[in-house]
């Protein structure tokens, strides 16, 4: 397995949909989490299996939710640079490929 490593933005993107999930119905943002983690474990246990999208950045498309989890692979580190929902282009977001991973 490798190691989880949430640049800043990458939280914050979590933190802002889990409560905007919680405000569209109790209980929502759990599901969120839930399918969030998930994903996250299939990317620990083998990150080379997802699509290239962006550059070096790959994505695995969480269940029931229209979210991807965007990451870089370094060495025997996996670097989270964001959670995205599928309608945001890469332009919005292409400055983080420049933040410190």
């Amino acid at each position: 397995m490798y190691n989880l490593h949430f640049i800043k933005e990458a939280l914050l993107d979590i933190e802002e949909t889990v409560l905007w999930y919680e405000e569209q119905r109790s209980g929502l943002s759990y599901d969120f989490e839930l399918c969030l983690e998930a994903g996250l474990n299939k990317i620990s246990r083998n990150p080379s299996s997802f699509q290239k999208r962006y550059k070096s950045v790959k994505i695995l498309f969480i269940s029931r939710f229209p979210y991807g989890i965007h990451y870089i692979i370094n060495d025997e580190k996996i670097s989270i640079i964001g959670v995205f929902h599928t309608s945001r282009s890469p332009r919005n977001w292409e400055f983080r490929l420049n933040s410190p991973l």
